[in-house]
């Protein structure tokens, strides 16, 4: 029996990325724990996706020093509750030049490039130490844009720096400008955050690596760990948006879309891998934010306690999954230690 493929995919959600990158602070205590302590993400995972944070995130983890991974799952989240305040900042005259982010972007770009110079430098996307996908959408082609590490590899056309990867996998629109970047052959790509279209990356996932990937893997062949960032499905009453303008629809559609998305890829995985037979080998993880402050869903609420508050939530997820996530984590690891066919 071959090896099953073992797939990470994270979501989208701004600073609530910082749900399912605690959570993965727990998946790596495990995999160390099987593994031995030098383990890491990357070592029970063949193939890591992410939309917006989620990008963000598969990047961090997959960022190489040497041969091995340059950041723990704890130097991850800590990497938002450093960075947060810096990346989601407005200044007064941005803000008022911006009419509070009507007429242009809510936040300019220059703490998330900051953070991106620091953390990836001169790296790029084939440097990353595993096959990955994160998303995009290419506003001047009109089509998704899927950044690939294994095709990075192949083709220069197909490479970036990973900076600007980074820069385009969160360049959510009302939240930042679209950012022009460009390939190793110099093609310009300008680019929105992937999640207009696919804000759970799973589907994608799976279908990249159906088709790309050594095997040419089906349900039955995979694993895969999807999280998200947080659910708050917030209610929005007929009285109040029915007589909603351009202006005062764009959040709430921003908001819809993502959790509908979210929703919708993970209905769809489950009765794929349920009808394949193997309703095991697929496991989503959220945390349902119904009871908490409208501010603990936000985008970009990167004041220190609502931080913290994102990690209480991750580790509460972690802890209310426990048996879930000792079940899977053991599996991958057995797949993990397993030969090549």
């Amino acid at each position: 029996m071959a090896r099953r493929l073992r797939i990470l995919c994270i979501d989208g959600g701004g600073i609530r990325g910082i749900i399912p990158g605690q959570v993965l602070v727990e998946v790596e205590r495990r995999v160390m724990m099987h593994l031995g302590p030098e383990a890491r993400l990357c070592d029970a995972f063949d193939f890591v996706a992410g939309t917006s944070t989620g990008g963000i995130l598969a990047s961090v983890y997959l960022c190489p020093q040497g041969s091995r991974p340059r950041f723990t799952a704890a130097q991850a989240v800590e990497l938002y509750l450093q960075r947060g305040g810096e990346i989601f900042k407005r200044p007064v005259a941005h803000q008022v030049l911006s009419l509070g982010g009507l007429v242009d972007e809510r936040y300019p770009a220059t703490g998330l490039l900051a953070a991106c110079d620091t953390h990836f430098g001169d790296l790029r996307l084939s440097d990353l130490l595993k096959p990955c996908l994160v998303t995009a959408y290419d506003i001047k082609r009109r089509r998704a844009y899927f950044f690939t590490q294994h095709d990075a590899r192949k083709s220069l056309a197909d490479d970036f720096l990973l900076r600007d990867v980074v820069r385009a996998a969160s360049a959510a629109p009302t939240y930042f400008e679209p950012a022009q970047i460009y390939s190793q052959t110099g093609v310009p790509y300008p680019l929105v955050d992937g999640g207009v279209f696919a804000n759970n990356p799973a589907l994608c996932a799976y279908a990249e690596a159906r088709h790309k990937l050594p095997g040419k893997p089906r349900a039955r062949d995979m694993l895969i760990v999807s999280l998200g960032t947080g659910s708050s499905l917030k209610p929005y009453r007929y009285e109040e948006v029915r007589d909603y303008g351009l202006f005062r629809w764009a959040r709430p559609t921003l908001d819809i879309m993502m959790s509908g998305v979210s929703e919708t890829v993970d209905y769809q995985l489950a009765r794929m891998f349920e009808a394949a037979g193997v309703p095991g080998q697929y496991l989503r993880l959220d945390a349902d934010l119904e009871d908490e402050p409208n501010s603990v869903s936000d985008l970009d609420n990167a004041a220190p306690e609502n931080m913290l508050r994102l990690q209480q939530i991750g580790q509460e997820l972690a802890e209310q999954r426990r048996d879930d996530l000792d079940r899977f984590v053991e599996t991958l690891c057995q797949e993990a230690a397993r030969p090549e066919a």
